[in-house]
């Protein structure tokens, strides 16, 4: 089957999905050949059982144009993810989670569908941009920064953290790194 990467960004009033709540949401969907299939994006209204970290809203404060864009129209979760296992579900092929770092993103956007939708079209899988660029570059994870990658990966859209401009931004990251592998592997 063939796979569409589904860069995922999100932006979150703390670090952990339940105490903490996720604000925005957003994926851009590339197949290999870098072609965008689709895009994502929504806000979300915080859980009502969840509070924000204090050190999060902290820095929120020096972000104030990225934290405005996470309160245009938030919708309930339940609402929100719903929406998006339907787009997911619309993709032209089998969804892979793709973001910088996966770790993060993944744990927030994971528990979410579980707890909304009952499902994830990801099984329990994402692929992290860092740690396959440490793969490629064979260096040390630490080194894998975005600082020291090739500038031919780098997308000049800048890390604004307005969700749906950074997934297309790590979408174009990624598609950049997969091409260059994939042409030493044939």
């Amino acid at each position: 089957m063939t796979e569409v990467y589904v860069s995922t960004d999100i932006e979150t009033n703390g670090p952990i999905p339940g105490p903490n709540s996720m604000l925005s949401l957003a994926s851009a969907a590339y197949l290999k050949d870098k072609t965008l299939v689709g895009t994502f994006a929504i806000n979300l209204k915080p859980l009502s059982d969840g509070s924000a970290d204090p050190k999060t809203m902290e820095w929120w404060q020096s972000q104030p144009d990225a934290w405005q864009a996470t309160q245009i129209d938030p919708q309930e979760p339940s609402n929100a993810m719903q929406s998006y296992l339907a787009w997911l579900k619309s993709l032209p092929e089998n969804p892979v989670f793709v973001a910088y770092p996966a770790g993060f993103d993944f744990l927030f956007v994971y528990w979410y569908l579980i707890r909304f939708t009952g499902e994830s079209p990801f099984s329990h899988s994402a692929l992290d941009i860092k740690t396959y660029a440490m793969a490629i570059l064979k260096t040390e994870y630490s080194q894998a920064a975005k600082r020291n990658m090739p500038k031919r990966w780098i997308s000049t859209i800048s890390h604004s953290h307005v969700a749906l401009d950074d997934a297309i931004e790590q979408g174009t990251l990624f598609c950049n790194m997969l091409a260059e592998n994939m042409k030493f592997e044939s």
